[in-house]
């Protein structure tokens, strides 16, 4: 097992292809009768943990379930749109594990960690058979066999879809098999609740505590190991296209007991998101990554052009052709639209700094399907992305079949997480982390139509090899909600609940989220330099001072009280804003979505005059930043401590990265 820099990775010995077979053959086993004895915790209910709680179960395993929605069916994973991916080279045409592997490493801009990434790939394709039999509607051929579509960073067609809704049809296919085990008794649900703290109980995760968001009541609950599936933390800059509900708690509870958070500035800004409209929004609305494959994204050529078309003095159509600029298709002739997120969404901005955008605010381009439709026919279009383009039209009350879409970068998704190594376990023993909660598969930048991928493989296929690793070293059901831990973590959660409620200030929870979120995604978003970091460091303080300080939150804390919700999750976005900040202040270079605009290409580079990559792009510093940062708290207000993972590859060699 590998010991990278200061952190374990335990990633097994021999060749890449083999590590995750040979794995197998070694890993410990529990028999089913001892299966029965040994309790799971599962906190999340979406595609990671919804199928870890089922396929766990089905093996024997006790499991308690939790999640904050009403029913697991309202997991965050029911919004993704666009497909997942897997290397079943149904359409011949030369993908393998090998190139999903290679795309990822690639595209995740060589920040990702080999032998779990390439795990990842292997299992791709069992994934699809267990959906498919599950009764999964994958989009189908004519004559029947399974249809896929590409995805940006790829160019293969590699990606499985149920129209533009893949991933709501993914989780009823989870939460089918969730509610089977739920009726079985293997399963013990627990909706409406929420994980206030992990207790950790002789330095291993062995429960938490939570909050039932109708009563209020503040319970404990013991296990031999611990599980979150809780997804990212992209709401913390506020405006973004996750539910409002998405949050850091769980992730960040276990943090501040000793888990680490490795590459929280590793963030994800996505290409077609529906531009912003108004200081009133809430949230923001995605655009899938299909919708590159048939559309065309460009902007006007000329300044004064795109001022006449958002003066509403020019129509998108009366444009002429020579006049437009086609700039991912100019830039990245090798992908085109159908170029990586991090890459087309910097593009973008980039030509709306230029002053070329066409969203009234200008912040905005086209995504154009106007030679598809001449192309294949109005109804071909419609039966791809109808439902897509029924969403588009109901919120921007335009009709994309007749004029182009305006679309813009917004947060989407997080590559950042708690540690873990290769079996998927934090640094603190127990705990395992699974999903998008963990940061072990994207690296610097994610993929399209992978993060369905990877939480389908952690939780059916992953966490049931290697949990018993841990749990065959421990006596099963030795800790119980009696050792005082419980009740200290107990004591905690609640004393916290009363300070926020006694607080009784003037300002509410939104204005405070509103305003931290806008701090961060102007120092911290899609471009970031040291003096914009440090400017955020030295104000964030003075945000969690005024909250903790002049927040009100009225009702009472034993009944249903959502701005009580709200106000936990965002005084622990206050902190984790402060952390993510450190990271990327001390990250010195750009990689993926963490662009430094202190390291970017210049026309002096010798890859930019050899025409390889173009001026601008994201330029890593390989010699310094090999690594991963995994960050261990200090507590709130002090400098968190660095732990390093360094990044070897024996199978890819690192590169420019390059997709023209």
């Amino acid at each position: 097992m590998a010991s990278n820099g200061s952190l374990n990775s335990a990633i097994p010995e021999g060749p890449l292809p083999e590590k995750w077979t040979n794995y197998k053959n070694k890993a410990k086993l529990i028999n089913p009768s001892n299966k029965r004895k040994f309790s799971v915790i599962v906190v999340g209910s979406g595609l990671a943990g919804g199928s870890a709680a089922a396929t766990l179960s089905e093996l024997g395993y006790q499991v308690k379930c939790f999640c904050y929605q009403d029913s697991p069916r309202r997991a965050h994973s029911i919004a993704a749109q666009g497909g997942i991916n897997a290397a079943k080279n149904y359409q011949n045409d030369g993908d393998s594990v090998w190139r999903l592997f290679y795309d990822t490493i690639k595209g995740g801009d060589f920040r990702s960690r080999e032998a779990n990434v390439h795990r990842l790939a292997e299992v791709s394709s069992n994934i699809i058979d267990q959906c498919v039999a599950q009764g999964v509607p994958f989009a189908r051929e004519y004559g029947g066999l399974l249809a896929n579509r590409s995805f940006g960073g790829a160019q293969v067609s590699r990606t499985f879809y149920a129209a533009g809704q893949t991933g709501q049809q993914l989780l009823i296919g989870c939460y089918q098999a969730l509610e089977k085990e739920i009726q079985k008794g293997g399963v013990e649900m627990y909706k409406r609740t929420e994980m206030m703290d992990l207790v950790v109980v002789d330095d291993e995760a062995k429960g938490i505590v939570v909050r039932d968001l109708i009563t209020g009541e503040v319970t404990s609950h013991a296990a031999d190991v611990v599980i979150l599936a809780t997804g990212g933390y992209g709401n913390v800059f506020y405006l973004s296209t996750n539910a409002m509900g998405c949050n850091v708690m769980a992730a960040f509870r276990a943090h501040k007991r000793g888990a680490y958070f490795a590459n929280p500035c590793y963030t994800q800004i996505h290409p077609t998101c529906i531009p912003v409209s108004g200081d009133y929004q809430s949230k923001l609305t995605l655009m899938s990554e299909s919708l590159r494959n048939d559309g065309r994204i460009w902007v006007p050529k000329s300044k004064e052009t795109a001022e006449q078309i958002r003066k509403g003095e020019l129509a998108a159509y009366d444009v002429p052709e020579e006049d437009r600029d086609y700039y991912l298709e100019r830039k990245y002739p090798s992908f085109g639209n159908l170029a990586p997120r991090d890459i087309s969404s910097r593009s973008a901005k980039e030509v709306c700094d230029e002053g070329r955008g066409v969203a009234a605010t200008g912040l905005g381009v086209f995504l154009d399907f106007r030679d598809a439709i001449d192309r294949l026919g109005e109804d071909t279009i419609r039966s791809r992305y109808g439902n897509l383009f029924q969403m588009y039209e109901k919120i921007s009350g335009d009709n994309p079949y007749k004029e182009p879409m305006k679309i813009y970068p917004a947060v989407h998704y997080t590559m950042g997480g708690l540690w873990v190594d290769y079996n998927l376990m934090s640094n603190l023993k127990g705990l395992h982390v699974l999903g998008e909660a963990n940061f072990s598969d994207h690296g610097a930048n994610r993929l399209g139509a992978s993060a369905l991928m990877q939480g389908l493989a952690d939780g059916y296929f992953v966490i049931p090899t290697t949990l018993p690793n841990y749990l065959a070293g421990v006596k099963p059901g030795t800790v119980t909600t009696d050792a005082p831990e419980f009740k200290a973590a107990e004591a905690d959660a609640k004393e916290r609940i009363d300070k926020l409620m006694n607080i009784k200030g003037t300002k509410p929870v939104d204005l405070f989220h509103r305003e931290l979120g806008l701090l961060v995604w102007d120092e911290c978003g899609m471009a970031r330099s040291k003096e914009g970091l440090e400017a955020a460091l030295a104000r964030i303080p003075a945000i969690r001072k005024d909250f903790w300080e002049n927040v009100r939150i009225p009702g009472k804390a034993d009944s249903l009280n959502m701005e009580l919700e709200k106000a936990g999750r965002v005084a622990d976005f206050i902190d984790f804003a402060e952390l993510m900040c450190h990271d990327a202040l001390d990250r010195e270079e750009s990689c993926g979505g963490h662009f430094r605009i202190e390291h970017q290409f210049t026309p002096d580079d010798e890859a930019v005059k050899s025409g390889f990559t173009n001026d601008g792009e994201a330029k890593r510093r390989d010699d310094e930043y090999c690594y991963v940062s995994a960050w261990e708290s200090n507590g709130p207000g002090k400098k968190p401590t660095l732990h390093k993972e360094e990044l070897e590859f024996e199978s890819v060699e690192l590169s420019v990265r390059s997709y023209k």
